[in-house]
């Protein structure tokens, strides 16, 4: 599902690495880059495996406030139709995946996740709350952040931050029930990202 997702890295601004206050007194604007970025939902398939939902077509606004971490901006919107990756030579289960039973692509082509809360006591890991709208429906979504590393780009020079994130919600909430409890209600969000500092040269 969708957080989605991403949602991701969608963190950064949770986490005050040891740059200089100078350097980030004020929100900065970065991007994801979508090379380095995945973003899962995987749940129980009839107990017999976990199976992963990736989330490919997304946009979001990420202004970033390592100091004020209450004063970022994280708004990601999710493409649905065609945005997602489930394997290779699998055009039947695309086609249930936007069928009525599932996401409904047909009336409701987007998603959104929203973060509303940024918190942080060690400046490496923390807690991002947000609203997701999926279905038409608004609902709320908690992921636990790390930040994995932050400055310079070991290969480029320019700013860059990488982050993990994950958190459990239950689809039914957002009136996706279709085959629970066979199918799992609990779905875990699984976001792996790196940022870039969106810079005046680009």
């Amino acid at each position: 599902m969708k957080t989605a997702y991403a949602a991701a890295s969608l963190a950064a601004f949770l986490l005050a690495p040891a740059l200089s206050a100078e350097a980030f007194a004020e929100p900065q604007e970065y991007a994801f880059d979508k090379s380095h970025t995945t973003i899962r939902a995987t749940g129980d398939h009839l107990g017999l495996s976990r199976q992963s939902l990736h989330f490919t077509d997304y946009e979001g606004v990420l202004i970033l406030d390592f100091e004020a971490p209450e004063n970022s901006t994280v708004d990601v919107t999710f493409n649905l139709d065609g945005g997602f990756w489930v394997g290779a030579d699998q055009d039947r289960f695309v086609g249930h995946l936007n069928s009525p039973d599932l996401f409904n692509v047909a009336e409701h082509a987007t998603a959104r996740f929203v973060g509303t809360g940024f918190e942080t006591e060690d400046g490496e890991t923390g807690v991002m709350t947000g609203e997701l709208t999926l279905l038409g429906q608004t609902g709320p979504v908690t992921l636990d952040v790390t930040l994995n590393q932050r400055g310079p780009h070991p290969m480029g020079g320019h700013e860059v931050a990488g982050f993990s994130a994950s958190g459990v919600i239950q689809r039914s909430e957002w009136g996706m029930g279709f085959a629970v409890p066979a199918v799992s209600d609990e779905i875990k969000i699984e976001i792996e990202t790196e940022l870039a500092l969106v810079t005046d040269e680009e």
